[in-house]
């Protein structure tokens, strides 16, 4: 039986597929500390942009050389449409960068 190899822009869709799932992560927590409409839009809009993300991921793994040229595209379109979503500044300047980068976001009153 031969050996399958994968190509390593398969690799490379992986890793943006789990991008795109970690920035919805991050902006439910946001929401869910803050309550910002534009993180609620961010976190429901963001289940529809991660699956997009994850079945470009899946369309990668196969063996065709289109379906990986297409899964990219599709990694790519879901970044582009996770940072197109307007949300609220919730930071206040003096947050470390961990702080951000997990959303430990000031929690609402």
């Amino acid at each position: 039986m031969p050996a399958v190899s994968l190509d390593p822009i398969f690799f490379v869709g992986l890793f943006g597929a789990a991008a795109v799932s970690f920035l919805w992560l991050r902006d439910t927590r946001i929401f869910v500390r803050t309550g910002q409409p534009g993180y609620r839009k961010a976190a429901y809009q963001g289940v529809l942009i991660t699956a997009l993300a994850w079945f470009g991921c899946a369309l990668c793994g196969m063996l065709d050389i289109t379906l990986l040229y297409l899964g990219i595209g599709l990694i790519l379109l879901s970044l582009y449409l996770q940072s197109r979503i307007k949300k609220e500044d919730v930071w206040v300047g003096n947050e470390s960068a961990w702080k951000r980068f997990i959303g430990s976001a000031p929690r609402r009153k």
